[in-house]
């Protein structure tokens, strides 16, 4: 078995794709200044795979969202390329990018603008082509894949944030997008609903094979469900990994100025207590249990 290093990212080297056959978006060298001046991104490398989930880490302000943004055509590099499953942007058809990548945004009033849930659901494929009664099936097939048929008829107004969420997640979903990117998912929800985004995650992942991006500075919800974890600083990835590596790499995390998750800030804590070197680097909960269920022992043979 190989194993998998960080890779860090040198600024101003282009990017090539990093696996040809699965790539759907890949963002080479990107960089992006506002009206007023200030850089969103910066020499942005950056791709999505088939299948996975990659999460954005970073503090606020490192450029996570403006990235996001650019996946689907709100903004456009002022510098650097996007391509599409390996072909180029023209302006033609970055206008139709978010037939491929749906954003679901930080704020989710947002995104919801309809007299109904229904209605707003039926937004996305009505502007697909598709005629009504099509349009609104695909709509009561998304909000039963997030567990909102519920929700029809209810007004977007008076849905608690985490129905909004599910709602703004089932328009996207309702328009069969080939990537998802959602902009700190979790954020200002209770942990039931929190827990029950996350859940949707892996099942667009699992059920429909979507490649989804999520930006956060939540490193512990990023363990819990990332492939890979790219981390922004100043506008651009500069490093990237899988989460094991990324994870046990505490200088990694500080240059990124953020925490190791609570997690495995714990399984360290604890070997280091036992005065032993971690021999193994679990990330998710039930492998950071079994960890430290083994190490036990070694406490008592001492």
């Amino acid at each position: 078995m190989i194993a998998v290093t960080i890779l860090r990212r040198e600024p101003g080297h282009a990017c090539p794709a990093a696996d040809p056959e699965r790539e759907i978006l890949h963002v080479d060298c990107a960089s992006h200044t506002y009206a007023d001046g200030s850089v969103g991104i910066h020499d942005m490398c950056f791709h999505v795979l088939r299948n996975e989930i990659v999460a954005l880490c970073g503090p606020n302000g490192s450029g996570k969202s403006t990235l996001i943004e650019h996946l689907n055509g709100l903004l456009t590099p002022s510098q650097g390329k996007i391509s599409v499953e390996g072909k180029p942007l023209s302006e033609a058809a970055r206008s139709g990018l978010w037939r491929v990548v749906g954003v679901v945004f930080q704020q989710s009033d947002d995104q919801l603008f309809a007299p109904t849930v229904l209605d707003d659901v039926m937004f996305g494929p009505l502007n697909l082509g598709m005629g009504r009664e099509e349009a609104e099936g695909r709509a009561r097939e998304a909000l039963g894949s997030v567990g909102g048929e519920h929700l029809v008829g209810r007004l977007p107004n008076y849905l608690s944030g985490g129905e909004k969420r599910l709602v703004s997640i089932a328009g996207i979903l309702a328009m069969r997008p080939r990537v998802i990117a959602l902009d700190e998912p979790t954020s200002d929800l209770d942990p039931v609903h929190s827990a029950r985004i996350e859940e949707l995650i892996l099942g667009l992942r699992r059920d429909f094979g979507i490649g989804v991006v999520i930006a956060t500075h939540d490193l512990d919800l990023a363990a819990r469900i990332a492939d890979r974890i790219c981390l922004v600083r100043k506008g651009s990835v500069f490093a990237e990994g899988p989460p094991e590596e990324v994870f046990y790499d505490p200088d990694l995390i500080r240059e990124a100025g953020l925490e190791l998750p609570l997690g495995i800030r714990i399984y360290l804590d604890c070997c280091r207590g036992l005065g032993i070197s971690p021999e193994k680097r679990p990330v998710r909960r039930e492998e950071i249990i079994a960890a430290l269920q083994e190490i036990s022992p070694a406490r008592q043979g001492r």
